[in-house]
C-alpha cells in the first residue's frame, strides 16, 4: 500500500474513533491520547493530521453527518417508494439502532451543541453547517412528497425540515432521560404522521 492510502486509511480509522468517544465520553471527556492509543497513531503524528483538537472535532462532526445524509439520500432515490414513506423508513431505521444501544449516545450533534456549541467558534461552524446540510436533505424530501401531493403544502418544505430537524434533536435529549423511543416515535408520529400530511 502506498502513503497516500495508508495516512488516508489512519484518518478514517482516527475520525471513526473521535465519534465514539466523543459521543459516550464528550469533548471535554476524550483526551487525544485516549483516541491515538485506539488507532495505534504516535501523539506527534497527530498534528500531521489534524492541527489542533478543535479542528479534529470539526472534522469528526462533518464525518459523522455525512452517514447520516448517504443514508436519507439512498431512501429518497428508492424508485419503489415515495418521498413520505422514505422519510418514514429512515426514521424508523434511526430509531431501531437508537433501541438495540440501549438509548447511549443520541446524537452526536446534539451532545457538541449542548457542550461547546457557544465556546468554540470553530465547532460551532462546524455543527451549524452540519445542521444546514441535514436540514436541505430533509426538504428536499418534503419538497418531493409535496409534488407527490403527500405533504401538506401551506407550508414551505423549509419551514417543515427545519420544524423537523429540531423536534428531531429535542426528542434525542429526552430519549435519553426516559431511556425510552418513545420521545422519537411521537416525534415521527405527529410530524410525518399527521401534522405535515396532506
Amino acid at each position: 500500500m502506498n502513503k497516500f492510502y495508508l495516512k488516508r486509511r489512519k484518518r478514517k480509522q482516527l475520525l471513526d474513533q473521535g465519534v465514539n468517544l466523543l459521543m459516550l465520553q464528550g469533548y471535554h471527556g476524550t483526551g487525544l491520547q485516549e483516541i491515538l492509543d485506539t488507532v495505534s497513531v504516535p501523539k506527534g503524528s497527530f498534528y500531521s493530521y489534524f492541527s489542533t483538537k478543535e479542528d479534529f472535532c470539526a472534522e469528526v462532526i462533518a464525518h459523522y453527518i455525512q452517514s447520516f445524509i448517504e443514508q436519507l439520500e439512498t431512501h429518497l432515490q428508492n424508485p419503489e417508494q415515495d418521498a413520505l414513506t422514505a422519510l418514514q423508513k429512515y426514521f424508523a431505521e434511526l430509531i431501531a439502532v437508537v433501541e438495540q444501544s440501549h438509548f447511549k449516545g443520541g446524537c452526536l450533534l446534539g451532545n457538541l451543541m449542548g457542550e461547546i456549541g457557544d465556546t468554540s467558534e470553530i465547532c460551532r461552524l462546524a455543527l451549524k453547517l452540519a445542521v444546514e446540510r441535514y436540514r436541505d436533505i430533509l426538504q428536499q424530501g418534503l419538497a418531493k412528497a409535496q409534488q407527490q401531493s403527500t405533504i401538506r403544502s401551506d407550508k414551505s418544505a423549509q419551514q417543515m425540515a427545519d420544524l423537523l430537524t429540531d423536534a428531531w434533536q429535542g426528542a434525542l435529549l429526552r430519549m435519553k432521560i426516559e431511556k425510552s423511543i418513545e420521545p422519537l416515535q411521537r416525534c415521527c408520529d405527529d410530524l410525518l404522521g399527521d401534522f405535515f400530511k396532506a
